[in-house]
C-alpha cells in the first residue's frame, strides 16, 4: 500500500504533495487507509475597509493548534495570496501572526510557493496564443485577460497598436483570472486540460472560439506540472497545514482548491477551511459554488471572526455580524461566534459575552490570538468539540443548475445579503450584457444558466449601502462575463475592480 509520502517531494522549504495522483490511487484502491475527515469553515464579519482583514488566517492557524493540543488530529487549508497586494501592504498574509503564524510566513506571503506565477504565465500565454490567432485570422478579437501579480491602473484597459488589427486588451490580478479558477475547481489534470480547452478566446464573425480549436493544450498543462500540487507547511506550533488556491473571494473564488480540502479529509479527523473576506463572499462561495456545484464537502460546523472594532463601532453596520451567524445557523450549520481581540481590549470581554447572549448566539470564543495563539483557545472549544465530534458529514445541497442566471442572481442577494428580489436592481447596461453572455455561451455550445455564480462585488460591503434601514439596501447589477472553461458567470454587483491598487505603506 502506498502512503501521502509516496506522493510527496520537497519544494525549497515546503513540501509539494500529487494530491490529483493520490486521490486517484485512493479512488482505485478503496481498501487503501483513509480518514474520513469532518470540514471546518472559517469565514468572518464584513470588513469594514478592503484593505483590513478580521483575522481568518490567524484564527484558523490557533484553532487548529487549538484542537491538537486536546488531541484531535486537525489540519489547516489556507489559500495561496496575491503577493502584489500583500507584499505591498494593502492587506494581510495568508500566514497568520504573531504565536498563531507559519513557520515560514513569507513563502506564502511573497508567492514562493510556485503557483501563482506559473498561473500568471499560462493565462498570458494563452492570450499571446489568441493575439497570434488574430494574425492568423482565425480570431477577431481577445476575451481573455492578462494577468498580473503587480497592480498597475494603466493596465486595466489598454489598446495594443497591431496595425489595422488593433486589439483591445486588459489586465487583471493572477487570482481573479479563469485560469486559477480552473486550478481551483478541477481534481485531475485530464479535467484541467479540457476546461483550459474550453475556455471562450475571442470571436470571429461573431462566434465564440474555444482554445481548443487552435492551441495545443499540453503546452498550458506542462507549465502548471508544479502549480496544481498543494504546498505543506506547518505552524509554529507543528501543527500541518496545506497551502494552495486563490484569494479574492470578492472577486473571484477566494477558496482553497477543491482537491487540497479533499486530500486533507482523507488525512486528518477534523480539516479546517479558510474562505475569503467575509461570510458574503468567502463563505458564500463555498457554500453555493464549491459545494453545492462542484461536490465539496459541506461543513460540519462554522467560526465567524470578527474584531470588536468591526462588530460594535459603527451602530449603522452592526446588523451584519448577526446576519451573518444567523444565516449560518438558519443552513443548519452550528456556528461558532469568534472574537478577535486586539491589545488593550481585554477588559472588553464581559460585555462581548454579554451582547453576543443577547443575540442569542453560541457561547462566543474570545482571545488575543496573535498574542496567545492556540493556548487562549483550548480551554474555550468543549461546545465546539462535542459538536463536531458529534455532526456527521452533511449532504451538500441541490445544484441551481439550469436556474436562470437573473434567479440565481435574486437567490444569492436575499440569502447573503439580506436584499429582496425588488431591490435587485439593473444598472444601464446590465440588460445588453447579459443578453451578449448569453448569445457568446450558445456559440460554443454552453447554456449561461448551467454555469455556477460568481458575484463580483466590493469587499468591505454586502449592498449598495450597507448603512441604510433594512428595508432601503439594494443591490445593483452591473456586468456578466462568462467563463466557460471554469464553467462559472461572473456578475459584477455595485462597486467592483479585478485589478486593485495597495495602499501607500
Amino acid at each position: 500500500m502506498k502512503t501521502i509520502e509516496d506522493f510527496t517531494q520537497p519544494y525549497g522549504l515546503v513540501d509539494k504533495i500529487d494530491a490529483f495522483g493520490y486521490l486517484e490511487y485512493l479512488r482505485n484502491n478503496p481498501d487503501a487507509p483513509r480518514k474520513a475527515g469532518k470540514v471546518v469553515l472559517v469565514t468572518a464579519d464584513t470588513p469594514l475597509k478592503a484593505s483590513r482583514g478580521e483575522g481568518k488566517t490567524t484564527t484558523t492557524i490557533a484553532l487548529i493548534d487549538a484542537l491538537r493540543a486536546r488531541g484531535i488530529d486537525a489540519a489547516a487549508v489556507l489559500r495561496q495570496p496575491s503577493m502584489g497586494i500583500t507584499a505591498a501592504g494593502s492587506k494581510g498574509g495568508a500566514s497568520g501572526g504573531g504565536k498563531a503564524s507559519l513557520t515560514h510566513p513569507e513563502l506564502v506571503d511573497w508567492g514562493l510557493c510556485g503557483e501563482m506565477s506559473a498561473i500568471e504565465a499560462a493565462q498570458n500565454l494563452l492570450v499571446s496564443f489568441a493575439e497570434k490567432a488574430i494574425d492568423e485570422g482565425k480570431l477577431d478579437d481577445v476575451l481573455v485577460p492578462r494577468v498580473s501579480e503587480v497592480p498597475s491602473r494603466s493596465l486595466r484597459k489598454t489598446i495594443v497598436d497591431a496595425g489595422k488589427n488593433n486589439v483591445a486588451e486588459r489586465v487583471v490580478l493572477t487570482p481573479t483570472c479563469e485560469l486559477m479558477q480552473i486550478v481551483v475547481l478541477s481534481r485531475s489534470m485530464d479535467e484541467l486540460a479540457e476546461r483550459v480547452g474550453n475556455m471562450t478566446a475571442g470571436t470571429k464573425d461573431g462566434r465564440g472560439v474555444k482554445f481548443n480549436e487552435f492551441v495545443e493544450l499540453w503546452r498550458i498543462t506542462n507549465i502548471l506540472t508544479d502549480a496544481v500540487k498543494p504546498a505543506k507547511t506547518q505552524t509554529k506550533a507543528g501543527s500541518p497545514v496545506y497551502v494552495h488556491g486563490g484569494p479574492f473571494a470578492n472577486v473571484s473564488l477566494g477558496i482553497p482548491t477543491l482537491v487540497s480540502v479533499e486530500m486533507a479529509t482523507a488525512l486528518h479527523d477534523v480539516v479546517v477551511v479558510e474562505a475569503g473576506y467575509g461570510a458574503d463572499a468567502g463563505a458564500q462561495k463555498w457554500l453555493d459554488i464549491a459545494c453545492r456545484e462542484f461536490g465539496a464537502q459541506w461543513p460540519s460546523a462554522a467560526v465567524v471572526v470578527t474584531r470588536a472594532t468591526t462588530w460594535r463601532d459603527d451602530p449603522t453596520l452592526q446588523w451584519r455580524y448577526p446576519f451573518h451567524v444567523n444565516r449560518l445557523e438558519s443552513m443548519n450549520i452550528p456556528t461558532f461566534p469568534l472574537i478577535n481581540l486586539w491589545e488593550g481590549e481585554d477588559d472588553l470581554v464581559d460585555s462581548l459575552k454579554s451582547t453576543a447572549a443577547s443575540l442569542g448566539f453560541r457561547e462566543p470564543v474570545l482571545g488575543n490570538l496573535f498574542r496567545d495563539g492556540g493556548d487562549a483557545l483550548v480551554s474555550q472549544l468543549d461546545a465546539f468539540v462535542d459538536t463536531v465530534q458529534a455532526a456527521d458529514i452533511p449532504a451538500a445541497p441541490e445544484s441551481h443548475r439550469g436556474m436562470a442566471l437573473r434567479d440565481n442572481i435574486e437567490w444569492v442577494s436575499k440569502h447573503a445579503y439580506g436584499v429582496p428580489s425588488e431591490r435587485v436592481i439593473d444598472r444601464d447596461g446590465f440588460e445588453d450584457s447579459l443578453n451578449n453572455a448569453r448569445e457568446l455561451c450558445a456559440t460554443v455550445d454552453v447554456n449561461l444558466d448551467d454555469l455556477a455564480l460568481v458575484a463580483v462585488k466590493s469587499p468591505a460591503t454586502m449592498t449598495d449601502n450597507d448603512s441604510l434601514p433594512e428595508d432601503q439596501r439594494s443591490v445593483t447589477l452591473k456586468k456578466v462575463e462568462p467563463h466557460t472553461g471554469a464553467g462559472v458567470v461572473q456578475v459584477n454587483l455595485t462597486t467592483s475592480l479585478t485589478t486593485p491598487m495597495p495602499k501607500i505603506v
